[in-house]
């Protein structure tokens, strides 16, 4: 093994996940966050706790899964180091269920004791047998669903006082403990065998309906955060586990990770493409809507590049892999989308702040709440101000809290995901939804990215020997037009000559050496750098072509120009769709582009886009962002991910037009899976309506929270209604948080 020095080590970075069980809200997320960030050699560390998740970054080799589960261990909660967050959640809802179905058995019998405390109960009390209300019986089945059942909120609630924080199991916890010690005090004051339905009132079913009402309400819970993760990604059901591959002449099925770069897989009919690759024989059709978005069928033919996870239509496939396992582009995009759903958007943290302080407030508040009953309001009367206070304790939810923000996130990032959006960042949606203003690239973005040559002019030498200096200066360039110039001298059998010391300008263009002659080519500004003084024939020529919206670069031999090529690219289709949907979102547009006043003018013109900037280096385009945000603009920049890296940073919201490459989904703060424009008004569409989900589910939690207490507080209910209450107030966020899958959904489909 290699040894790492001191400065490698601080250096090398590599990220840990793994579920997490236990968990009873948000505070308990936070502090397990907290432990971890003091662990040496951690970075970063964010949990998720509708996910179950912990995702922890690292540097060097001293911090491993194990010591990390250990001290989640010892903070009261289970680390599991191999099982995924479906998994975990599946075997939480099944413990719950257990839990839930003993409690809700053992409370029935005790709900007799509540038709005693009820006037307009009495009738049914009158009915019951007199063994449901003996003392003994109650403070038994009590006993067993307080201690026996409810005995993880003890473990939760100990671990939580124990490294001085407090969350939903302490005030669960406080509030029953002190309605079963009320009643039990009241058992051996009167005697186990007291009673019938005519003794002293006792309180067992509320300490008893509290836990079966807040065991029911994390299970509801649970069970809609299984069914919002497995939903809102859904990656798992395209995920091919094994391949036919072709080895020596022989079909071998083979597990996906063990295929290998450059083997050849058979894809049957209807099947799942098992990984990413070039078809080598067959043609058909198949459904990319996972990636792209288009419900539409693709049909596809020998050389074009097919993905795992997209699934065949009626024709049989050879392809030549290029990618299998976790390398492909299915795995990175779902790695992606769960990072996004761990980390947090600036909402979600403010609200985990307002959490942190929340249990406390509230244990201040039934304190308050017992003194003021027991001492002013009826002085002596500890009955009625141990009541209003345990109502108080049992109202209080920080759970609605801490699921308002996280449960949306988790169902919109799986949503924008099957939209072929991937957002690698919670906080990116919550931006989108507040920008004004977005910039646009213009190659790649709203042209096609693939321009033609449209015109080649010479001055002073043939068309040949102007596309043979051409060639072979972009010989090794990436650029579209180079693309373009390689092109065209294949199409007319053109032989490239070698070019040396070749050296390229980002924005500018090439330079380099011919035959020991120097060669450059590139825009005007570039070329004028160089040295070499344009002609007005070729400045002639080059307007007169920018005027049929060609973009035109120059091409130089020794000093002199000996001519000019002119570039044609198509509009995208959905582009003036998408400049008309950004009109009705409120949305100004800007082109920003490299290229030519005149072909940048073209295009403006053609979407109804007033604000054009042209002949913008990838520096320009970083200061017109910072410009427009110094003027108080939300500013998203949308581009291809590369000569646009700077200003997609700088933006608050980067936008990168994938094109289906590995290497798209490295920038940008979102990247579109395929350069598809209608899927930026979508992304815009989808975050405003996460954002509103969110904002209603914050509204509902803290209205909940001002409401009830202050009620329980004056007396106006009872601790069992109370209880209740809180349980059931959690289920709420998370039934409106689903509601956001089927209004995406609805949305995603209103604009196809």
């Amino acid at each position: 093994m290699a040894m790492i020095n001191a400065g490698e080590e601080k250096r090398y970075t590599h990220e840990l996940d793994f579920t997490i069980q236990g968990m009873s809200c948000a505070a308990c997320a936070a502090r397990i966050e907290k432990t971890i960030g003091r662990v040496e050699g951690v970075t970063e560390v964010a949990v998720s706790f509708p996910l179950r998740t912990a995702w922890v970054q690292v540097s060097g080799g001293k911090v491993t899964k194990e010591m990390l589960a250990e001290k989640v261990g010892q903070l009261g909660f289970s680390a599991k180091l191999n099982e995924s967050a479906s998994e975990g959640l599946q075997r939480e809802r099944a413990w719950l269920r257990l839990r839930l179905i003993a409690a809700v058995l053992l409370t029935l019998p005790l709900l007799a004791g509540m038709a005693m405390h009820l006037s307009w109960l009495q009738p049914v009390a009158n009915l019951l047998p007199d063994v449901l209300f003996v003392p003994w019986l109650q403070l038994a089945l009590a006993t067993v669903v307080q201690f026996v059942i409810g005995m993880p909120f003890y473990f939760g609630a100990y671990y939580a006082l124990r490294q001085r924080s407090a969350n939903m199991d302490v005030l669960v916890v406080i509030g029953t403990t002190a309605a079963y010690l009320y009643s039990h005090y009241v058992v051996f004051r009167d005697g186990l065998f007291a009673g019938g339905s005519h003794g002293s009132p006792l309180y067992f079913e509320t300490s008893a309906v509290v836990m079966t009402a807040v065991l029911l309400g994390k299970y509801i819970e649970t069970s809609a955060s299984l069914k919002a993760q497995q939903e809102s990604v859904g990656f798992d059901e395209l995920r091919v586990q094994t391949a036919l591959v072709e080895r020596g002449g022989l079909l071998t099925s083979l597990r996906t990770e063990f295929v290998r770069k450059g083997d050849i897989v058979h894809v049957g009919e209807d099947e799942f493409v098992p990984v990413d690759g070039t078809i080598q024989y067959g043609e058909s059709a198949l459904d990319e809507s996972l990636l792209t978005g288009e419900s539409a069928a693709v049909v596809k033919r020998p050389e074009d590049v097919v993905w795992a996870g997209t699934r065949n239509g009626s024709g049989k496939l050879t392809v030549i892999t290029g990618a299998a396992g976790h390398e492909t582009l299915l795995s990175r995009i779902q790695e992606l989308v769960h990072q996004g759903q761990r980390a947090k958007s600036s909402l979600q943290s403010q609200v985990d702040a307002v959490a942190s302080w929340f249990v406390p407030a509230m244990l201040i508040t039934a304190v308050l709440t017992l003194g003021i009953w027991g001492l002013v309001v009826e002085p002596g009367n500890w009955s009625k101000a141990s009541l209003c206070a345990i109502a108080v304790l049992l109202a209080a939810c920080p759970c609605a809290l801490g699921l308002a923000a996280p449960i949306s996130l988790v169902i919109a990032s799986g949503r924008l995901a099957k939209r072929g959006i991937v957002a690698k960042e919670a906080g990116a949606v919550e931006r989108l939804a507040a920008i004004r203003t977005l910039v646009l690239d213009k190659t790649g973005t709203l042209t096609e990215g693939k321009p033609k040559v449209s015109f080649a002019g010479p001055l002073g030498t043939g068309r040949s020997s102007l596309l043979r200096l051409a060639v072979a200066l972009e010989s090794e360039s990436s650029h579209p037009l180079a693309d373009a110039i390689r092109e065209e001298a294949a199409r007319i059998g053109l032989v490239t000559p070698d070019a040396e010391r070749i050296s390229y300008a980002a924005g500018g263009g090439a330079e380099g050496w011919i035959h020991g002659v120097h060669a450059a080519i590139g825009n005007a500004r570039y070329i004028e750098n160089l040295g070499v003084a344009l002609s007005q024939e070729a400045r002639r020529l080059a307007s007169e072509r920018e005027t049929h919206g060609e973009t035109v670069i120059y091409v130089t031999e020794r000093t002199n120009c000996v001519g000019i090529i002119g570039f044609r690219d198509q509009l995208k289709s959905d582009a003036a769709q998408m400049a008309r949907e950004l009109s009705h979102l409120g949305i100004q547009p800007i082109v920003a582009t490299g290229d030519h006043s005149a072909p940048a003018n073209a295009v403006a013109k053609a979407l109804g886009i007033k604000e054009v900037y042209a002949s913008m280096l990838p520096e320009s385009k970083l200061a017109l962002v910072e410009k427009l945000k110094r003027g108080g603009k939300r500013v998203a920049m949308a581009g291809d991910g590369w000569n646009d890296a700077p200003a997609l940073a700088a933006a608050d919201v980067g936008i990168a037009m994938g094109n289906g490459t590995y290497g798209a989904l490295d920038a940008g703060h979102i990247t579109l899976i395929f350069s598809r424009l209608q899927a930026i008004t979508e992304a815009i569409r989808l975050s405003r309506l996460t954002i509103r989900n969110i904002r209603q589910n914050l509204v509902f939690a803290l209205c909940y929270n001002a409401v009830i207490i202050p009620f329980a507080a004056i007396g106006f209910l009872q601790p069992w209604m109370a209880g209740s209450a809180m349980a059931l107030s959690s289920v709420s966020v998370v039934a409106n948080a689903l509601r956001l899958g089927a209004r995406m959904e609805r949305a995603a489909q209103r604009s196809l």
